[in-house]
């Protein structure tokens, strides 16, 4: 088996999922920077492991999700790994490490989750660029997430793409949700509106969620919108959700995964507003419930994994009107073409599991031996 290190600066559920089906055919050691993060739930957090060691790192906290962690080149020194896989370069911990390794000649190489290309001042693109243009290989889950690498220096045939996921095998409907089915659960959840549109994800700004409200009202008080993801006070939408002051708009705490699932499985439709997810992977969970998407073109499982139509639509970035009327298209359509949407999501999303991932990672990792 090869010895991998993976650097990593929080223990997100998703992740940790991925390096426990790595670690069954690897010796995986894990190395985080923080146990949790400010804007994150505690209860989203997780740190168990079963197939891999993890080793929690002590430094100086950084920003939201960061730390500075010396031990860092310790753990580098008496390791001897084959792969050592830098999976947030940004970090001061990832940025020391790197610097380290280019100096002593230690060979590694990147995992990225996807992103943009942003329109750096010089400066600040050369420093990117120092820290990214080194990697022996490159792990990129979609075609934006390789301009980037490229734009920064990466080569072609260092990229090797994998299936970004938060989603495992058994999370994937075999068969949609019937309309009975979801008026059981809609009865469970005490859901009294004929249609209802969901949305998942943090009260933070990049999200655009100020559109639901607004939406609520265009759409009017027969469809229910549920905001999953947090409380709104104290939030930065609380006084413009007061302003907007939409019945027919709601906003849900933080559910665990199995609550969760029963909402997307409720609910028509997943609206998702982002003005800049590197991936989002709120929309692979809503298409592994059988549901159509309405998303941004700011948002990279969109791009991936989204088609006009098909399983749903990919709006222009704040644009209220596209956003309304895709949503509404999909929950006035009649039951035969509503099903078929259901059904392409579900066909779109069924190789996007951490099972596909982590064989990828390792069809990677043999040919790179």
């Amino acid at each position: 088996m090869s010895k991998v290190l993976f650097m990593t600066n929080i223990p997100v559920p998703y992740r940790v999922a991925f390096f426990n089906e790595l670690g069954k055919n690897t010796n995986l050691t894990v190395v985080y920077e923080r146990k949790s993060a400010k804007t994150r739930e505690k209860e989203w957090l997780q740190s168990k492991n079963d197939n891999f060691e993890s080793i929690f790192m002590k430094g100086i906290h950084v920003g939201d999700d960061c730390a500075f962690c010396p031990e860092i080149i310790k753990i580098i020194k008496k390791g001897c790994f084959d792969f050592i896989i830098v999976g947030a370069y940004y970090t001061p911990t990832g940025m020391l490490a790197i610097e380290y390794m280019n100096r002593h000649n230690i060979c590694y190489g990147f995992s990225g989750d996807g992103g943009f290309i942003k329109n750096d001042r010089r400066l600040k693109y050369l420093i990117k660029k120092h820290f990214q243009k080194n990697g022996k290989f490159y792990f990129s889950p979609s075609k934006n997430g390789d301009d980037v690498v490229k734009h920064y220096g990466a080569s072609e045939d260092k990229i090797y793409r994998y299936p970004f996921s938060s989603l495992v095998e058994k999370d994937i409907l075999h068969e949609p949700v019937s309309q009975s089915e979801k008026q059981i659960i809609r009865n469970q959840l005490n859901i009294k509106y004929d249609k209802v549109v969901l949305a998942v994800g943090r009260l933070v700004s990049f999200k655009a969620w100020e559109y639901l409200p607004q939406m609520a009202k265009i759409l009017g008080n027969d469809v229910g919108i549920y905001l999953i993801g947090g409380k709104s006070e104290g939030s930065c939408y609380q006084k413009l959700f007061e302003e907007y002051n939409a019945p027919n708009f709601h906003v849900i705490d933080f559910k665990s995964k199995e609550e969760l699932w029963k909402w997307y499985k409720a609910a028509d439709v997943l609206a998702f507003p982002t003005r800049g997810d590197v991936w989002g992977l709120v929309v692979n969970e809503a298409l592994a419930c059988g549901l159509p998407v309405v998303t941004t073109d700011m948002c990279v499982s969109g791009r991936e994994l989204i088609k006009n139509g098909f399983n749903g639509y990919m709006v222009r970035v704040d644009d209220l009107e596209a956003l309304s009327n895709s949503v509404s298209k999909i929950i006035n359509l009649n039951e035969i073409k509503y099903k078929e949407m259901q059904n392409n999501s579900l066909n779109v999303i069924k190789d996007y599991t951490i099972e596909k991932m982590a064989d990828a990672y390792l069809a990677a990792l043999n040919i790179m031996s």
